[in-house]
């Protein structure tokens, strides 16, 4: 039910926006002529500064929710959200940040990050949690899938499961396309896709043929609406509101983080002696700074 309900917020107010346009007030039709005409800009301003920009209060603003049957500005808000993020432009983006002052550039981004942070841990379903890094220690192999912003994640996650476990696939389609790199799959294996607004159709055409042969689908995005999410037996959910046009993409880092923890934990003496070896070798070659190499 929950899945349903956010996947209908976005259409919902503007059903609603149609639904009350003739009991508004004249001011709060203003604000439904603002919404409609500037909704990439109207889902990230405050209710005060709305009003600024229309010419009205804020109260106005906060008024105008009630009257389409939201419990507040936050709220409408949120469902604008919804129903803009999948479709931003990198333009529209870039607009978006045009109010930031260059002195609160550092501490609005590193505020907005810890907000997603803060986010996702309110949010996370621990369940969910703890079924996929079941399926991922069960499966016979690992196939990740992300592309675009969502490459450097991928990557570091099979980096780092890679000492793990043995059976980890990287999907890249780097030297031809992801479904040479996906034929193998089957029924007795995990895929993961990684994906935030906007969202990759690649990603999404990998996952439908990864569910074609059966394989477990884990999903790693921002909302259980997402397009990756309605594929998966498992979402894992971490917020990626972005305070610029780059995906601010510190949360999801921090949940693929611990997916390499918990994996890890449950093969602890494994991974003990996996990276006892590698230490030997990485010595063995000068892999990394030391006192004796004369770098550090």
């Amino acid at each position: 039910m929950r899945k349903d309900a956010e996947k209908t917020e976005g259409s919902d107010l503007l059903v609603r926006l149609n639904k009350n346009y003739k009991t508004l007030s004249k001011g709060q039709k203003q604000l439904a002529a603002y919404i409609t005409e500037n909704y990439d800009r109207a889902a990230f301003i405050t209710a005060s500064k709305m009003g600024r920009i229309v010419g009205v209060s804020e109260s106005t603003v906060v008024r105008f929710a009630y009257a389409l049957g939201y419990d507040g500005y936050p709220e409408l808000q949120k469902s604008l959200q919804e129903l803009i993020r999948n479709k931003l432009t990198s333009v529209q983006r870039i607009q978006l940040t045009g109010d930031l002052q260059p002195n609160d550039v550092l501490r609005s981004v590193l505020k907005s990050d810890v907000s997603n942070i803060r986010a996702t841990i309110d949010s996370i379903d621990n369940a969910s949690f703890n079924a996929a890094i079941n399926a991922l220690l069960e499966a016979k192999k690992v196939y990740i899938v992300g592309l675009m912003s969502a490459a450097p994640l991928a990557q570091f996650l099979a980096y780092y499961l890679g000492f793990v476990m043995d059976n980890v696939v990287m999907v890249s389609g780097a030297m031809g396309n992801i479904y040479e790199d996906l034929f193998r799959i089957s029924s007795e294996d995990v895929c993961i896709g990684i994906s935030f607004p906007r969202y990759s159709n690649r990603t999404i055409d990998a996952l439908d043929f990864a569910r074609g042969k059966d394989a477990t689908i884990i999903a790693i995005t921002d909302s259980v609406s997402s397009p990756i999410a309605e594929k998966a037996e498992h979402a894992l959910i971490a917020r990626s509101d972005m305070a610029g046009f780059a995906d601010s993409l510190v949360a999801p880092l921090s949940l693929i983080n611990a997916i390499i923890v918990a994996c890890s934990l449950r093969r602890r003496e494994q991974v003990s002696n996996t990276l006892s070896q590698l230490e030997g070798i990485w010595g063995s070659h000068g892999v990394y700074v030391t006192k004796e190499s004369g770098r550090e």
